[in-house]
């Protein structure tokens, strides 16, 4: 919405509505920034529950959540906490990073072959993958510090 403009001598009143003008875009752009998040995070959800074959009332229920909420997130219409991530993470049987990355609460990682090994074991617990994920990148970082100019710390 347009705010009004006072005409001014010194054009200070001109400025001011365009500076106005300038943080109503920024705020809505921002606010469309989120909205695609929350749309994204819940089709997301969404596909993962079906490529698990889980029903919404299944996953609800794992989740510790109402049908109609889970719905709500799978449509865009809610944002969930990071700890109802967590929970339906733990209901798919997925990473809940992945749905933290998804949400925006997170930035990803690089990849490697070791943190998506660590990622899809099924056997773990989130716990113990956070965990496990920590110690691998403080031993990388560690070696990256005694490594020799021109060597890597990798294995070949």
């Amino acid at each position: 919405m347009p705010v009004p403009r006072v005409p001014r001598q010194d054009g200070a009143g001109e400025r001011v509505g365009h500076a106005v003008e300038h943080v109503g875009q920024v705020v809505e752009q921002a606010g469309q920034a989120v909205g695609q998040a929350v749309d994204d995070i819940g089709g997301y959800i969404r596909s993962q529950r079906e490529s698990a074959q889980v029903s919404l009332r299944q996953l609800a229920r794992t989740a510790g959540v109402s049908n109609p909420y889970l719905s709500q997130i799978e449509r865009g219409l809610r944002k969930p906490s990071a700890e109802i991530l967590q929970q339906i993470a733990k209901g798919l049987r997925i990473s809940a990073e992945a749905l933290y990355v998804k949400a925006g609460i997170l930035d990803e990682r690089p990849a490697s072959d070791v943190t998506d090994a660590v990622l899809a074991d099924p056997t773990l617990t989130e716990r113990q993958k956070q965990v496990l994920l920590e110690i691998y990148q403080s031993f990388r970082q560690e070696g990256g510090k005694h490594a020799a100019p021109g060597h890597t710390t990798e294995p070949s």
